[in-house]
């Protein structure tokens, strides 16, 4: 009996060996999860017939130390959850390891190559459908200007020209100012704001786009004959405020085959106050057309694509899973888990949702392995083998010596 009693005790040790040393290969492995084999006792009937291993915990609700990467497309859960993915064969698992990337078709993969599953395009406030991620990797079109936000001080101490506004002659006017727009093939216009004081309390506007010079008829002796009216006049209250109608619409015909359109000027803040005219606000929406140029994941798990003429989107949002019992999972190969009846279903919410935690995007999670807590196991566990080693060696000679005694 004192025999396999000390044999149970030595295959338990190698067991539980099994789990250290896997435990101490894996701790510069990105999301890897400690286990702990535990022993149990056992019985025959009433009598003590050795030991084993009667389960491995893993350890899996204690988070790795975080590791700044720098990269776009990396990131940690920093909480529960586990990244989402479906392999070749159509099964799903789950993954603390957040390294991502974008295959030859524009869907978003982890570093093994199983396709990470997220929502779609939001639409009205409420996430797309779950699935496969697939980024845009063309071209996104052109959008026309719609609107200038311009806000600037116009001088209370301008003077009002002597000469009729003409766009070629700088002293009809006291200031200019450009702005960019854009038709609805993306082509860049300018659109120059002309501003003449008419009198003490007004400004007037006068547009012109890509510099096309606007001049009054003039008369053959050189007066003029027939002068411009102004394009919007900008009123002000004693205090310098505006006062009146704040907005004016500018419209623009169809060119190089590009559609005509109506641009909205708002010079709402606007004011006219003593001391040098300035502009602190010529701001206008509309952009021409971009190529995809890289993708980044925000902390909230969207995924944000950008595109050559500055814009961006969000064009998904990576999903992560939770467990009722998430130490129950199953492990499996590339440092990820399946789901089992133990574990129970997986509960899928966006980073920052319901239990899930949040990204901290541009880092990895490391393992959550104690390599000094191992190596002291990795010694009591050499110490256990030798003392039921020393026990078979006892037995061996007890034996030895009834032999001889016989």
């Amino acid at each position: 009996m004192s025999f396999d009693i000390a044999l149970s005790g030595i295959q338990a040790i190698n067991e539980q060996l099994d789990t250290v040393s896997n435990n101490i290969a894996n701790a510069a492995t990105y999301g890897f999860k400690a286990s702990r084999a535990n022993f149990a006792s056992l019985m025959a009937g009433t009598q003590p017939n050795g030991v084993e291993i009667g389960s491995v915990t893993q350890n899996i609700g204690q988070n790795g130390s975080t590791v700044t990467t720098g990269r776009a497309l990396d990131a940690a859960i920093d909480g529960r959850g586990f990244f989402v993915s479906v392999n070749g064969q159509g099964t799903t698992q789950y993954s603390r390891v957040g390294i991502f990337s974008t295959d030859a078709k524009g869907v978003l993969v982890d570093s093994n190559g199983n396709k990470v599953q997220g929502y779609g395009v939001s639409a009205n406030g409420a996430l797309g459908v779950m699935g496969d991620v697939t980024v845009p990797t063309g071209q996104i079109p052109a959008v026309a200007t719609a609107n200038i936000a311009y806000v600037g001080n116009l001088s209370a101490d301008w003077t009002v020209p002597t000469t009729k506004f003409d766009s070629t002659k700088s002293e009809s006017y006291n200031m200019v100012k450009q702005s960019i727009i854009y038709d609805s093939l993306g082509s860049q216009h300018t659109l120059s704001q002309y501003f003449v004081k008419a009198d003490d309390n007004t400004v007037n506007v006068f547009y012109a786009m890509d510099g096309a010079a606007r001049s009054p008829t003039y008369a053959t002796d050189g007066t003029v004959a027939t002068e411009l009216t102004a394009d919007h006049a900008l009123t002000f209250d004693a205090t310098g405020a505006l006062t009146g109608t704040t907005t004016s619409n500018v419209s623009f015909g169809a060119a190089g085959g590009a559609a005509a359109g109506s641009v909205t000027i708002d010079y709402k803040g606007t004011t006219r106050f003593a001391g040098e005219a300035s502009t602190t606000t010529n701001r206008s929406d509309g952009y021409a057309s971009g190529s995809f140029v890289g993708l980044s994941m925000s902390p909230d798990g969207s995924l944000v694509a950008k595109y050559s003429n500055d814009q961006s989107q969000v064009v998904g949002t990576v999903a992560l899973a939770t467990f009722a019992n998430e130490g129950a999972l199953s492990p499996i190969s590339q440092t990820s888990w399946t789901a089992n009846s133990a574990s129970g279903a997986a509960l899928i919410d966006p980073p920052g949702v319901g239990l899930s935690g949040k990204l901290s995007t541009g880092a990895l999670e490391g393992s959550n392995v104690d390599i000094t807590s191992e190596l002291v196991g990795l010694m009591t566990s050499q110490r256990n083998y030798q003392a039921n080693s020393k026990v078979l060696t006892s037995e061996s000679q007890m034996m030895q010596a009834l032999m001889q005694a016989l």
